[in-house]
């Protein structure tokens, strides 16, 4: 994984990345997963204005990378915006716990192997936002993280049955960890802003709160521990009865996202009450059946696995296959 640091305002962290990689001979121009179609260039237009007025600060962010490449916003724009609202491939497993001793998240990021000496470790402490230690397999997007007030979020993306102008799952995510810092406040924010694509996203604040959301352009559920339970899962599927109509069809490979959530369910509901970092980090790690045991020659394989300790405010990582390699604390952000 590639490490940052961002500080300054969101328009300088842009620039300096984007001047960054110019000078590494990498210009963007295209992604190495899809294809920036005219629809997908019809789209970015049309969550141009959403940005403008929900979430500003990160298109100046983007406008600052555009400009550290020397290329027009929409090299970067058409990128990210429509990321996640028309992919059908589907990946990650998180958790939360909190059983009055230990309040911790956990993902696992699933993708592919060919592109995984990009993906890359994120520290920002941005001017008016929140600091937080993020996660991304592209850049500006987050998909896990930890703020400085203790909140943690981590995404898993779901097949596109809809998508709307809005803020993707990756915006959305980054827009929580910077702006948000319990797991209500990020709740309140899903539900009031613009959503343009499927996911779920899973919370933890250094309260104990915890939940999973389920949100697309037309429908958010939240939700919370079943009575006397301290868990949540969730995976690259909905499974509340008010997203129903919005899940996986079946023969669409999600990456036995279902095996994963159950892995990952039935795991925490055994040990109840009873957890630690040693018992998520061995989760993640396949030691209780199949959630990250992928066949890298198929090119798909777990390429990062974070833990957050929000009680704490730590943060342990692997880069790679966590049942291959061990985790890592991260202690070079201080809050």
């Amino acid at each position: 994984m590639y490490h940052g640091r961002f500080k300054g305002s969101h328009y300088e962290a842009g620039f300096k990345y984007g001047a960054l990689l110019k000078n590494h001979g990498t210009i963007i121009s295209g992604s190495p997963t899809f294809t920036i179609t005219d629809e997908l260039k019809a789209f970015t237009k049309s969550c141009l204005p959403v940005y403008r007025k929900y979430y500003p600060e990160v298109l100046d962010e983007i406008k600052g990378m555009a400009d550290g490449q020397g290329s027009p916003l929409e090299n970067i724009a058409n990128l990210l915006l429509p990321m996640y609202c028309f992919e059908t491939d589907h990946h990650c497993t998180a958790f939360a716990v909190a059983d009055g001793t230990n309040i911790i998240l956990c993902k696992n990021s699933d993708f592919l192997v060919s592109l995984e000496k990009l993906y890359s470790n994120c520290l920002y402490a941005l001017s008016c936002a929140y600091a937080f230690n993020g996660n991304t397999t592209a850049f500006i997007q987050i998909e896990d993280g930890m703020n400085e007030k203790g909140l943690a979020a981590a995404l898993t993306f779901l097949y596109p049955h809809i998508r709307k102008p809005g803020l993707n799952a990756g915006m959305l995510t980054r827009y929580i960890l910077e702006k948000c810092a319990t797991t209500q406040e990020a709740i309140d924010a899903l539900k009031n802003l613009p959503i343009a694509s499927a996911q779920t996203i899973t919370l933890a604040d250094r309260n104990g709160k915890i939940a999973v959301v389920e949100c697309n352009p037309a429908k958010l559920e939240v939700i919370r521990p079943k009575p006397g339970a301290h868990f949540v899962a969730a995976a690259n599927c909905f499974h509340s009865e008010a997203m129903k109509e919005y899940r996986t069809p079946t023969d669409v490979d999600s990456w036995r996202a279902e095996e994963r959530y159950e892995t990952a369910r039935n795991a925490l509901a055994e040990h109840d009450g009873a957890y630690s970092l040693d018992f998520c980090e061995d989760v993640l790690s396949g030691k209780y059946g199949f959630i990250c045991q992928y066949d890298r020659k198929t090119n798909a394989d777990t390429v990062w696995a974070a833990v957050y300790d929000v009680r704490n405010l730590r943060f342990y990582r692997v880069e790679g296959n966590p049942s291959r390699k061990l985790f890592k604390a991260d202690v070079r952000m201080k809050f």
